[in-house]
């Protein structure tokens, strides 16, 4: 008994002891789901007031909005209504403007019909008088004309006659006689060289080696020279020469430069070609400018601006008929000014002009027009004097209305007839090849136009984004059909179109 005691006594406790863990427990997880609640319920009230928060901004926001389209729209129709009183306004001030119109137009009127009435009146009373006149005389007016002339002529018949045939004489003599006397003296006065300038330029070569290099791998160097500067590069057998031939002399000497450039370089290739020729087009441009400075320096003609200076450098390389344009504008200059002198005119002008007369031709073969035209438009774009514009207009005119260009037509006449200043074969040749070439280049889609080997050959760089492969073949049948109709040539003519794209980028 004894020992049961504390057996039960333990069990006793243990049972306590779970109970009151149980009830522990249970506290503890009340405790727990309390506060979790309690956290949740705390989440909750901190959303609904920030979702009030959010609707309060949100109505805020509204309510700007609102108040600043209210306030556009006020502005908006304000502005529609000033709009709409300004155009009031305009018209009301256009209907009494027209009102104004209309009475002095009315006022006018009535004075045109008060005009009219009078020059009727006294048209009426003229035809009185007139008639009135004509029953004395028994004439009509033709009648009496025609007989008070018949009576003036009648007597004066002879008279007239003899003194008109003495004057005509007297002055066609002595103004023949003195012409003459001033054209001599001026063709005595001056003095220049008449070389004919020919259709090829001879470049020097250091060795014969230099000749391959430049005829390049399968002509490839040659060929590329030839294609970009449109002259025909023509290597025999003369030793360390190779001549370039063709009929303008800037395409000339771009490639004359641009081939001592490199020889000079030694790396003859096409990329270095195509280099070299713009830097050669560089340095002709250079030495146009120069050598129009240099001759208004020898002209004594100050005061001329930059760009009409290199126009008239680019007479250097113009000739006509053989005639370097710019020797042949320096020599009409001054014989000009000795023709103006033995005139007593201004010869400083009479130098101008002549200097001037010619300048058309420095950009006739890239513009429409006559030179004397073209010169009009260039002088008269840099504002130059009046009678300089009437000189390059009218210098080839039958009879020029202007003194200075009838002294121009008569220097130039001087200039260009001298013995050995011109050659006719060579601008034949010239104006052969410029045919040939602008028939050639008049069709669309072509780029370039070069007539070479004396215009037996023609060359036809076409656009290829415009020319493609097959339309090439028949654009060159076309071309040759149109030389056979219209032009007139001895054996037969080489078409050759190109086509090519090329693309260039840098690496850097």
């Amino acid at each position: 008994m004894n020992a049961i005691l504390p057996v039960m006594l333990v069990l006793a406790t243990l049972a306590g002891g779970l109970i009151a863990g149980y009830y522990l427990r249970k506290k503890i997880a009340q405790a727990q789901a309390n506060s979790i609640e309690a956290k949740a319920e705390k989440i909750l009230n901190e959303a609904k007031t920030k979702q009030q928060e959010y609707v309060l901004e949100g109505k805020e926001k509204a309510a700007k909005i609102t108040d600043e389209a209210k306030r556009e729209e006020r502005q908006l129709r304000q502005d529609v209504h000033n709009a709409q009183q300004r155009l009031e306004r305009r018209e009301n001030m256009f209907d009494q403007k027209l009102l104004e119109f209309q009475d002095q137009q009315h006022k006018l009127q009535e004075k045109v019909d008060k005009v009219n009435a009078v020059k009727q009146e006294i048209e009426k009373l003229r035809e009185q008088e007139m008639a009135k006149l004509q029953n004395l005389a028994g004439l009509t007016e033709e009648e009496a004309k025609e007989e008070l002339l018949h009576i003036v002529e009648e007597e004066s018949k002879d008279d007239l006659m003899i003194r008109i045939m003495k004057l005509e004489k007297e002055s066609t003599e002595q103004f023949e006689e003195k012409s003459r006397d001033i054209v001599l003296e001026a063709i005595q006065r001056c003095a220049s060289s008449h070389a004919a300038e020919t259709t090829s330029s001879i470049v020097n070569l250091p060795s014969e080696e230099m000749k391959g290099r430049i005829i390049g791998k399968e002509g490839r160097n040659i060929k590329t020279l030839e294609k970009i500067t449109g002259c025909e590069l023509i290597i025999d057998d003369t030793p360390e020469t190779i001549m370039v031939s063709g009929f303008s002399p800037i395409r000339r000497q771009i490639a004359k430069l641009a081939l001592e450039k490199l020889m000079a370089d030694g790396r003859i290739q096409p990329a270095r070609i195509e280099e070299y020729v713009e830097k050669a087009k560089q340095d002709l441009a250079i030495d146009i400018k120069k050598a129009g400075e240099e001759a208004l320096y020898k002209m004594g003609i100050a005061g001329i601006d930059p760009k009409l200076v290199s126009i008239v450098g680019r007479l250097k390389y113009r000739t006509s008929f053989g005639q370097n344009i710019l020797n042949h504008s320096m020599e009409t200059a001054y014989l000009s000014a000795l023709i103006a002198g033995e005139l007593g005119l201004d010869q400083s002008k009479a130098k101008k002009c002549g200097f001037f007369h010619d300048i058309g031709k420095s950009v006739d073969q890239e513009t429409q027009g006559s030179h004397p035209e073209i010169g009009k438009m260039i002088l008269e774009k840099f504002n130059t004097d009046a009678d300089v514009v009437q000189a390059a207009l009218f210098h080839h005119a039958d009879k020029p209305t202007n003194v200075y260009a009838s002294i121009v037509k008569a220097a130039d006449a001087i200039s260009s007839s001298r013995v050995g200043a011109r050659k006719d074969t060579y601008e034949q040749f010239v104006a052969r090849l410029e045919e040939l070439e602008k028939v050639a280049g008049g069709f669309p889609g072509i780029e370039k136009v070069y007539a070479i080997q004396a215009g037996r050959e023609v060359r036809v760089f076409v656009k290829p984004n415009e020319v493609d492969d097959y339309t090439a073949f028949q654009l060159a049948k076309d071309i040759a059909h149109k030389i056979e109709q219209e032009l007139q040539y001895p054996g037969e003519i080489r078409i050759t179109l190109i086509r090519e794209t090329r693309v260039i980028e840098y690496a850097r």
